[in-house]
């Protein structure tokens, strides 16, 4: 089931690829978007009764009968109800593109069950999903557009577990516009959701609510080669029900990838958490904000992937964390880390020595694509900050080490560490340790960590620190362990 509804949501999107500028709106224009919007669905989900297409004034319209689709592919052990018909509104303008409008709605429940596992009931709601965008045939995908939803409600219950989440309402824009790099487009989406509520429970499972005042989410792709993956994409749907591909259509489909690779040049996504609650019996804690993000950046044979995370304004009441470590909780964190340095035009190239007719890659072959990518196995990880801040510390390290894919103990590393206050640090610990004397070992490691310290002209405590593959390690260039 789940290859035949993945093939016709993209057979329906890649329907509009017909031509769009006609102006006149009759039935034979009605008909024939239908058929290009059916061309490539399974017979499975019985195209000529699951969506049909009216023309209505200056427009087409065009309804997606769900429970008809599903209705023929839906497995013994899956069941839902509440499925009703969607209606997008198709315009064609003269320039070639399609204007498209919806405003649906769904309210659907039903159960599934998994070999082994226990049967799932869920439920799916939303209140209304309205959108405007403008279709680009030539790239069987959106230049632009506003979505937005409201009421939004999901459940997921088992004998074991039970999940809600509800969401108020969202606002999403999508932008497009041409790249840097010839022949390549741009992708931009933002927005923001309000009123996330997440509780989870069950007959052995504490109650946990999760609560945000909103999620703002920011995204970009760079780089795209939409045609090229579009073909792509047509040629899997066509080859959808294909056991093994002839070696015509291996070859024929290894050089549309090499046309279209580097997938993308750049990308990156922020997701931003806003007054963070989370409610437990085992204690409530938050943030203030949490943010995240990822990004890839950088020339296809020295590409950089980077995550970070931070929170600020932690807060944390349990009683399972006694009131006298309580000040040695974060307040404040981040945390960025990245790999640096791969090569994924050598990655690529590898990858398309395989036989496409495998079920998986030899392990050989998966191998030596990681080779590539890391350059003859050589790993660079970039950690640019790690913070954690409280009442009684503020401490931060950035750093690199290099290694090797194939001899964990061979690696570098050189790390800078500085501390504010370390003073007040130490009098923190020693004041803990007169109730646990086992902390006696951690205030005289810092203790000595500060006389190997230098001082930074704003007062923090620095720690140059260098390890080299030899194993030989100096902190501030005294050498505080000889090679091996």
């Amino acid at each position: 089931m789940q290859l035949n509804v993945v093939t016709a949501a993209g057979a329906i999107m890649l329907g509009f690829a017909s031509a769009a500028s006609a102006v006149e709106i009759n039935q034979s224009g009605a008909d024939a978007l239908k058929g290009n919007l059916t061309r490539l669905l399974p017979k499975e989900v019985a195209p000529n009764r699951a969506i049909t297409v009216k023309p209505a004034g200056t427009r087409y319209e065009i309804i997606s009968d769900f429970e008809k689709m599903l209705k023929a592919a839906r497995p013994a052990n899956f069941a839902i109800s509440g499925l009703v018909p969607w209606s997008i509104s198709a315009t064609p303008q003269d320039d070639g593109l399609w204007k498209l409008e919806g405003n649906n709605a769904l309210d659907v429940t039903g159960h599934f069950s998994v070999a082994g596992q226990p049967r799932t009931d869920f439920t799916y709601v939303i209140g209304s999903a309205i959108f405007s965008g403008i279709f680009d045939p030539a790239i069987s995908y959106l230049r632009s557009g506003d979505f937005s939803t409201k009421a939004l409600r999901f459940t997921s219950k088992t004998a074991a577990e039970n999940v809600a989440v509800a969401l108020d309402s969202s606002t999403y824009k999508l932008t497009s516009s041409p790249s840097s790099a010839p022949e390549r487009t741009n992708f931009a989406v933002s927005g923001t959701a309000l009123g996330f509520v997440e509780t989870i429970g069950g007959h052995e499972i504490p109650p946990v609510e999760i609560r945000a005042d909103s999620l703002d989410l920011a995204a970009a792709v760079n780089g795209i080669k939409a045609k090229e993956i579009r073909d792509i994409v047509v040629f899997i749907l066509d080859h959808a029900e294909t056991e093994k591909l002839k070696p015509a259509d291996s070859d024929t489909l290894k050089t549309m990838l090499r046309n279209a690779f580097p997938l993308v040049t750049s990308l990156n996504e922020t997701i931003g958490v806003n007054n963070l609650t989370i409610s437990s019996t085992g204690g409530n804690g938050g943030a203030k904000s949490l943010d995240y993000n990822v990004a890839l950046d950088g020339p296809t044979n020295a590409m950089r992937f980077g995550f970070g995370m931070s929170a600020r304004q932690i807060s944390f009441d349990s009683p399972l964390v006694p009131a006298a470590y309580s000040a040695f909780l974060p307040d404040a964190l981040q945390m960025q880390f990245a790999l640096s340095d791969m090569d994924f035009t050598a990655f690529s190239e590898e990858l398309l020595k395989a036989d496409f007719n495998q079920d998986k890659m030899s392990d050989d072959s998966g191998k030596e694509a990681a080779q590539k990518l890391f350059k003859d196995g050589n790993l660079v990880m970039e950690f640019p900050k790690i913070a954690a801040s409280s009442s009684v510390y503020d401490a931060e390290i950035s750093g690199t080490v290099r290694g090797r894919l194939d001899n964990e103990k061979e690696y570098s590393m050189d790390a800078t560490i500085l501390a504010r206050d370390l003073d007040k640090t130490i009098a923190a610990v020693q004041d803990l340790a007169k109730s646990n004397p086992d902390l006696n070992q951690l205030s005289f490691g810092l203790m000595m960590a500060k006389g190997f310290a230098k001082t930074d002209p704003d007062g923090r405590q620095r720690w140059e620190i260098n390890v080299a593959p030899d194993g030989a390690v100096s902190v501030n260039g005294q050498v505080i362990k000889g090679a091996e």
